[in-house]
């Protein structure tokens, strides 16, 4: 409880105490009881005060226990605080305070009595802030998780003593020693996935209808060939997939960023190619030409006519091997992030593109763990500055 009360997860306590995650959840949650299936009682969780080493000024359980036990012996007040080594207003006191008329002095009852006495009942800054809490009230209505609040808030207010990172020192040791060794996150290059991923058969089987011979991805990049492009977007690629409404019949594009994790949503009237070609032009036309290196797709029926959006948008399309999505791990990651504002079995068709368009800037001003915390929308506006300085500078 000590280490939970300075910011560790349930998990991480348990792990440092040696005991099990499960026993950790009950210690710090309460559990329920059953015998023969039937639920028959419900444990609560540790009070962080009552399992508290408390100073030795205080008396201890184990005193309260020994003070009950002697005063039914019939030993004096004196006698007791003498067998304690205690003084004897403190065990006068203590009977005064905790003796009822009936059961006479009761331990255990003492205890939590004197435990409730100690706790400091503090406002919550939530509470006391009014500025603080419109914050967290409005970052809680843009969907934002408690950590990404409280990420943003340590960045926004670096100042602010309760943001501060606990001294190393004050760390037990195994987890200082692991804090040590993890690296540091940063937004890195994305891996080459294109040049694993295979182009559609020549025969395709959506429409029944012959296509041309798609370019294979290793002719079109050579792993061993300096990269052609310098600049921040050299080796980029686009990563697309549609999240598919009731019954198959509604569905909304996704374009990600594969670097800044920036998305773009496809509003999508009808689910087939030519109305897929059209927003793809359409979200794609501000882009520069060296962001649009390649696009990586799912296998799907929309992506028929993927020659043409090829030639259209002048970089070739790529698809992932079948059954294997954690080749666009950042679309099936966004995939998962828009299913909160369009749930499954439900029609995405009567969503308009105003709509899509909200979402969209709700999701790319998030803070990402994977970014350091930086939000897509910021980094993306930074990476395309410097792209257009470095098209300044070479012109």
């Amino acid at each position: 409880m000590e280490l939970r009360a300075r910011g560790f997860s349930i998990r991480a306590a348990a792990r440092e105490v040696g005991a099990s995650r499960s026993a950790g959840n009950n210690w710090a949650r309460g559990y329920k009881t059953y015998r023969n299936g039937v639920l028959v009682g419900f444990v609560p969780p540790l009070d962080r005060l009552a399992v508290r080493q408390v100073s030795a000024r205080f008396l201890s359980e184990d005193e309260r226990i020994e003070i009950a036990d002697l005063r039914r012996a019939g030993l004096s007040i004196r006698q007791i605080a003498h067998r304690l080594g205690r003084a004897p207003s403190t065990v006068s006191r203590e009977l005064r305070r905790n003796a009822t008329g009936r059961g006479g002095y009761r331990p255990f009852q003492a205890h939590r009595k004197a435990t409730a006495r100690r706790a400091r009942h503090h406002r919550r800054r939530l509470e006391t802030n009014h500025e603080l809490r419109d914050l967290v009230a409005h970052l809680l209505a843009q969907r934002w998780s408690p950590n990404q609040i409280s990420r943003h808030l340590k960045g926004r207010f670096p100042q602010d003593p309760l943001n501060a990172p606990l001294p190393r020192e004050h760390l037990p040791g195994r987890l200082s020693a692991r804090i040590g060794a993890v690296p540091a996150i940063t937004a890195g290059p994305a891996p080459p996935f294109a040049l694993a991923h295979r182009p559609r058969s020549p025969a395709c089987p959506s429409t029944g209808r012959a296509a041309p011979a798609a370019v294979r991805a290793a002719d079109a990049v050579d792993p061993s060939a300096p990269v052609p492009t310098p600049g921040p977007f050299a080796g980029r690629t686009l990563g697309g997939d549609l999240i598919i409404g009731k019954d198959q019949r509604s569905a909304i594009g996704t374009l990600v960023e594969r670097k800044t994790r920036l998305v773009r949503l496809l509003h999508l009237p009808r689910r087939d190619g030519d109305t897929l070609h059209q927003a793809l032009k359409h979200r794609t036309a501000d882009l520069p030409a060296s962001l649009l290196r390649s696009i990586t797709w799912d296998q799907g029926t929309e992506m028929a006519r993927h020659l043409t959006i090829a030639k259209t948008l002048g970089a070739p399309v790529y698809f992932c091997d079948s059954h294997s999505p954690w080749q666009r791990g950042s679309n099936e990651n966004m995939n998962g992030l828009l299913r909160d504002y369009f749930p499954k079995g439900t029609n995405l068709s009567t969503h308009s593109a105003k709509h899509l368009l909200g979402v969209e800037n709700e999701l790319n001003r998030r803070p990402r763990l994977v970014l350091n915390n930086r939000a897509p929308a910021d980094l993306f506006a930074a990476l395309l500055a410097s792209q257009t300085s470095q098209c300044c500078d070479v012109d």
